[in-house]
This record gives C-alpha cells, sequence and structure tokens, in this order.
C-alpha cells in the first residue's frame, strides 16, 4: 500500500477507535470493566520517530516531556532518541527510523547545517519530516518547523536590557551552542537592537553551550578578566546559562540583578525563582511544550491535509517586578 494511503488509513483507525470509546463511555454505564473502551485495531498506532537533541537545560527537558506525554495520551508508537547534544548520533537515529519504516520523522537538530544527505535519504523513503524548537537550511527538505522566533527573542532581550540600563551599559554575552539555530538567531536580533544604542556595548562573547555548568565557568572567566569589574549586564541565550552566571557573579563578590543586570531567554520555573529572589532581571519567554501542536500537526500530515511551513509558538517576556505573581502559573 502507498504510504500516504497507510497512514490515512491508520488515521482514520484512531478516530474511530476514539468515536466508539466515546459511544461506550455515555452509554450510561458506571462499570468500566463492564464496559470497557475498544483498543485501536491492530496496525493503527501511529509511529513517530523522534530524534531530541539532548537534556542539557531543563527547557529541554520539558521538551521532551510535552511530547512523551502527548504521544501516550494519544496512543502514538514514540520511538525516542537521545542524540546527547551530537549531529553523529542523531543522524544515526534519523537512518535507523527509516529501517524501522517510522510514519513520521520529527527531530530537534543540534545544529543548522550538514542535515542534506540524510533528509534526502528521508525523502527518498517517503517519510515526511518534521522539526521541533530548531530549523535546517535545507527547507524544501522538511514538512514544516515548529517553534520559536528566534531572532524576536534576541530583540526583546535587548530591549529590556536598553529600557533597564537607560540605553548604557557593559555588556558581557553567553551564547549558545555554536552553529545552532537559536545561537544565530538570538545574538543577531540582539545585536539589531543594540546598533541603535551607542552606549550600549558587548565587550566578551563565548558559548557557554547552554548548559548551567558551562554557563558558570565562562562567566567566571569574564569576571576574572582585566575587564571584569567594568560588567554592568549579562545576555544569555537561555535561562540556564544565566543560573550558572549568577552563582559566580555572587561568589565573585558582586550582587547579580543589581551591580549586573542580566536578561535572558526561555522563562524556565528555575528562572522565575531568581526573579523573586532579585537575582535575574527578565527571561525572555520561550515556550518548550510542543507536544499538542506537534500532534496536532502529525495528523494534519498524515491526513495530507496542507500546514505551513512554519508554525510559531506564542510567547512573552517577564520581569522580576511580576515574578512571584507569574510563577504561580508556570507549567515548566
Amino acid at each position: 500500500m502507498h504510504r500516504t494511503s497507510r497512514l490515512v488509513t491508520r488515521l482514520s483507525a484512531i478516530v474511530l477507535a476514539a468515536i466508539l470509546a466515546a459511544c461506550n463511555n455515555n452509554s450510561g454505564s458506571t462499570d468500566e470493566s463492564a464496559n470497557p473502551a475498544p483498543k485501536p485495531a491492530p496496525g493503527a498506532a501511529l509511529k513517530v520517530g523522534f530524534s531530541q537533541i539532548g537534556a542539557e537545560s531543563d527547557w529541554r527537558k520539558a521538551n521532551s516531556e510535552s511530547i512523551k506525554s502527548e504521544a501516550a495520551a494519544r496512543g502514538v508508537n514514540l520511538v525516542f532518541s537521545d542524540a546527547q547534544q551530537k549531529q553523529e548520533n542523531q543522524i544515526k537515529a534519523l537512518r535507523t527510523f527509516i529501517v524501522q519504516d517510522v510514519d513520521v520523522i520529527v527531530f530537534a537538530p543540534v545544529i543548522k547545517t550538514g542535515w542534506e544527505p540524510v533528509l534526502r535519504e528521508i525523502k527518498d523513503a517517503g517519510i515526511p519530516v518534521i522539526l521541533t524548537d530548531r530549523r535546517v537550511e535545507n527547507e524544501d527538505l522538511y514538512t514544516t518547523f515548529i517553534g520559536a522566533d528566534f531572532i524576536e527573542e534576541g530583540r526583546r532581550a535587548a530591549r529590556f536590557l536598553a529600557d533597564a540600563t537607560s540605553g548604557n551599559a557593559v555588556i558581557v554575552e553567553l551564547e549558545g551552542t555554536p552553529g545552532a539555530d537559536p545561537a544565530i538567531d538570538r545574538k543577531n536580533g540582539f545585536a539589531e537592537v543594540l546598533a541603535g544604542y551607542p552606549g550600549m556595548k558587548i565587550i566578551k562573547s563565548q558559548s557557554g553551550e547552554f548548559t548551567r555548568a558551562k554557563g558558570r565557568e565562562v562567566m567566571e572567566t569574564f569576571l576574572k578578566s582585566p575587564e571584569g569589574p567594568s560588567i554592568t549586564a549579562l545576555y544569555a541565550h537561555n535561562d540556564d546559562m544565566a543560573l550558572g552566571a549568577i552563582q559566580a557573579i555572587e561568589e565573585a563578590g558582586r550582587k547579580p540583578g543589581e551591580d549586573i543586570i542580566i536578561v535572558s531567554v526561555d522563562g524556565i520555573r528555575a528562572a522565575f525563582e531568581a526573579m523573586v529572589e532579585g537575582k535575574l532581571n527578565c527571561t525572555v519567554e520561550c515556550n518548550p511544550l510542543l507536544g499538542p501542536i506537534l500532534f496536532d500537526t502529525i495528523e494534519k500530515v498524515v491526513a495530507g491535509q496542507e500546514v505551513p511551513k512554519w508554525i510559531a509558538t506564542e510567547e512573552g517576556v517577564f520581569t522580576r517586578q511580576t515574578a512571584a505573581e507569574d510563577i504561580k502559573t508556570r507549567k515548566y
């Protein structure tokens, strides 16, 4: 059977099973054992291969959990692979998904380049590809991207810092993984806004690899440099690096959030806790809870429906002034 026809058949079976389950649930019986919901027909469950970057941050862990839990809720057979932040591991996983004849391949690419050969193999196998969180260069080789506007996140961080410092700051920057889509775009968006503020200068910029430990290590180096005493602001490409940097700032005898104004990206709970404590000034949200929108999109793709090339997530900007209230509604 042609792959598209097979996918539609599977999806139809899942929908039919859900309808039958709803009918049974509304039959008036309160004894679940006497009236169990019917199981999906054999072979009905969609099989989705998902290659995740790793577990390098609280954001990534929340992202993985959202996708795993949504797959389980929908009865999807999710084949999960942790790449441990290595592109070669992801490429190996993608090729394994082809051999396993999955219906859809989903992955969050470690970096932006180097995917064309394996993506062409996937295309030749007739398997649709959906990107989450990060993009790759080859737009013709994937169906859609689900994720944030990283350039706008960088702009939002810069706008906050410009307002908080009245346009005068000596800034150090903790960048994400070299070559990664968010690291590139968050840097460019930030620099774009800074171009309009001559009193704001980035004096040092280095990768903290999106991890708390590396963020702390690099910030220690920044503070011990000859320019260290002049630092008045920090821009971190994610919250985990900012949280590591806060430790380094405190160990150096300075007050994070006061002596050094700090803005970062993600919006994880630990960032809100740091804002409540007055140690972080602002976090720009990047929503990791992509499970529901991902599987909504997968169902449309396998049913042959058109989907946008980019499905953007909705996000906000949070400051320490409202953090005590905002943290009450955080889901990650």
